[in-house]
């Protein structure tokens, strides 16, 4: 599992500090993408983030795209589990020829 990147100590533990990385080709469909913890993917899936981010990417508004993932994430949390994984977000809006 790579969920600390340059963590010396967590490595000592048994958690990778290496990242897991995969190389996409991207074409002229793909309008943006969406870099998240764990914590947002425990309970949302890849439709799911992609209805939320839908309309903020009509709007051009990554940031709050993001807010809005967060904020699903947060929620859901909140009603499957009593503790909150760690939840972070990045979208990024993409121009691809």
């Amino acid at each position: 599992m790579s969920r600390s990147l340059g963590d010396g100590l967590a490595h000592s533990l048994g958690v990778s500090d290496l990242p897991e990385t995969k190389i996409v080709d991207l074409s002229k469909h793909d309008k943006f993408l969406v870099i998240a913890s764990d914590g947002v993917w425990e309970f949302l899936d890849n439709e799911m983030i992609g209805n939320l981010v839908w309309p903020f990417y009509m709007k051009n508004s990554p940031e709050l795209a993001g807010h809005a993932v967060v904020r699903a994430a947060v929620n859901s949390w909140k009603e499957n589990d009593s503790v909150i994984d760690d939840i972070t977000c990045v979208i990024i809006f993409l121009e691809v020829d």
